[in-house]
């Protein structure tokens, strides 16, 4: 059985023996592929560090975070793009619109999805999409911008089913995370109606961490609970959810 974690930020833990931890954690757990977005110019050396200790295991991902759009843009996703021109990269991730903690830099939030989707449309990659309380504003530029080359994953999906079937739509996948185990998400209700073939795993670690671990710091080999939790839902195997779920991060990211 091979699990895929398609969204962790498992390289925050700098601790060279907990980090160590984590990731045997992890394998242990049969989590054996797990894909790092960066989120600004800083943790790039993050990113690669850990995946050039696990280079079987760890896939990296490079992009500006919504949240990190601040007046000197333009100079981050400089540094960012100087780093994809020399790094093998697996996604333009994770990039978006993030209304929740500053409605003020909207413009230059879309400026910048709009910059790094046209990246990834060139070098022939995915995208990692974060959308927290943008919903509309993300689709407004993707409907802008699609096309054969535009793909990639919504990120920490936890919205409707009438979005999830837009997200389906555009050809894009559904990053199913630890809101699944939660009791009052409704995300239970979205997935039954969603088929297998649309939806990818994530942990988002060191967040959203799943029941029963909720309250305490996420990690990838957390991934198996919310395995379970969708096998659970769907009435099928956990070998079948891990089958499915990484043909489909395969399918996505070429690995």
């Amino acid at each position: 059985m091979i699990l895929t974690d398609t969204h962790t930020h498992l390289y925050y833990e700098t601790d060279p023996e907990k980090l160590s931890d984590l990731m045997q954690r992890s394998l242990d757990n049969k989590v054996f592929r797990l894909f790092l977005p960066n989120v600004d110019s800083e943790s790039i050396p993050l990113v690669f560090g850990l995946s050039e200790l696990y280079p079987d295991h760890c896939f990296p991902m490079l992009g500006l975070h919504p949240c990190d759009v601040k007046a000197n843009y333009k100079e981050e996703l400089d540094s960012i793009s100087k780093e994809i021109a020399q790094r093998k990269i697996y996604a333009i991730g994770e990039i978006g619109i993030d209304l929740h903690w500053d409605k003020s830099t909207l413009s230059i939030q879309q400026e910048a999805f709009r910059i790094q989707i046209n990246w990834a449309k060139n070098l022939g990659l995915p995208i990692v999409i974060h959308c927290r309380e943008a919903f509309d504003e993300i689709f407004e530029i993707l409907n802008e911008l699609k096309d054969d080359k535009l793909r990639g994953i919504f990120h920490c999906f936890s919205g409707t089913i009438e979005q999830a079937n837009k997200v389906i739509g555009l050809g894009f996948y559904l990053g199913i995370g630890g809101v699944l185990t939660y009791k009052n998400s409704g995300l239970d209700k979205v997935v039954q109606d969603v088929s297998l073939e649309h939806l990818v795993l994530e942990t988002d670690s060191p967040y959203l961490t799943p029941v029963p671990f909720r309250g305490k710091p996420n990690e990838s080999s957390y991934l198996v609970y919310i395995a379970q939790k969708l096998a659970d839902l769907k009435q099928v195997s956990l070998e079948q959810i891990a089958e499915v779920t990484t043909r489909n991060s395969r399918m996505v990211f070429g690995v």
